[in-house]
């Protein structure tokens, strides 16, 4: 990691730090104490088993696409360390903007072609927008009213982020099943975009938009062609969906609040499509308000409330980190095809 990451670090400590002791201040310490002793175990186990499993499924993507015959197996913990840095770099960076490369070194670190681990890593990508898509319409059109009838304010900004979400993943796939009709929309664009840039900066977008979208159709047409591995890259990656999904719900019973797993879930992946729209690291700020105003439909109690956040902001991202931080130590052995 180099100094711009570690000030991403200390940023998100910053203000991670600023909103727990704003809120520490309005409440008594010793009830949050005794809140805390209160916590069932063996539910807050299982949410940090949660979040093990998902970067275990997310590993276990990466290692169906990457598989091939005739090769030599690569060690689990190879395999593990990506989704353990790639959660590391997703949270000291901007709107989560360091994950994908981040993924691509260590893959290169155990021994993968650079080309290969970027068609890897593409493919893994379409898989996961193409399920991504499918939670976020169905939430949008079955959760989006518990938001909008009590958090009008933020219901905007969810929905600005479900819009940005949507349209990048509807570009995705007019690539891969309208492709021609795609690169001409986009030459029509940037022919648009002349009128309002200068020529040189439209050319370098130009160039680097239709490179894109050529590498995603050919990765989008090496994916039908491995309809085995297509399928199973699908079944983990909704394992790892639901894995991360779920971590609120388990919070929620870890403090002893029973409720209704689809409505904490529905609130969980409009939360997400919030966070994905803040730039700055980790969302900071932004995650904690959001989660404390969406949440407190489930927990009329304020120390309950930030016991929650605290509980949900370290499983989710200080909990990666962490894991990440080793990751990124114990680089394993490189071993080529």
């Amino acid at each position: 990691m180099n100094k711009k990451h570690l000030v991403g670090v200390l940023i998100v400590l910053a203000i991670s730090g600023a909103v727990l002791y704003h809120d520490l201040k309005t409440i008594n310490i010793h009830q949050l104490i005794t809140a805390a002793k209160n916590i069932n175990v063996f539910f807050f186990l299982l949410v940090l088993g949660a979040m093990l499993l998902s970067y275990v499924f997310e590993a276990s993507i990466i290692a169906v696409l990457e598989h091939q015959k005739n090769e030599p197996k690569r060690s689990k913990w190879s395999f593990f360390r990506i989704p353990l840095i790639q959660a590391l770099f997703n949270a000291i960076t901007p709107m989560s903007t360091g994950g994908q490369p981040s993924q691509l070194v260590a893959m290169i670190q155990m021994g993968i072609e650079g080309g290969r681990a970027t068609s890897i890593l593409l493919m893994k990508f379409i898989i996961y927008q193409i399920c991504v898509l499918f939670a976020y319409v169905s939430t949008i059109a079955f959760g989006f009213h518990l938001v909008i009838d009590k958090f009008k304010g933020l219901a905007l900004f969810i929905l600005i982020g479900f819009i940005i979400h949507i349209s990048s993943i509807i570009f995705l796939l007019a690539i891969m099943f309208a492709y021609s009709w795609t690169k001409k929309a986009t030459l029509w664009i940037m022919r648009l975009l002349e009128k309002f840039f200068k020529k040189d900066t439209v050319n370098k977008w130009r160039k680097s938009t239709m490179n894109q979208i050529d590498s995603f159709y050919n990765e989008g047409q090496n994916l039908k062609r491995e309809k085995k591995k297509l399928i199973g890259a699908t079944a983990l990656t909704i394992g790892q969906l639901l894995c991360f999904y779920s971590i609120p719900y388990l919070i929620l019973l870890a403090l002893n609040i029973s409720t209704s797993w689809v409505d904490v879930t529905q609130m969980n992946i409009m939360i997400i499509m919030f966070m994905a729209i803040i730039p700055i690291p980790g969302a900071s700020g932004g995650a904690e308000f959001s989660f404390q105003t969406l949440f407190s439909t489930f927990i009329n109690s304020n120390i309950l409330l930030v016991l929650g956040m605290f509980l949900w902001r370290f499983t989710t991202y200080f909990f990666g980190m962490i894991l990440g931080i080793f990751g990124w130590m114990f680089k394993p052995k490189k071993v080529k095809a």
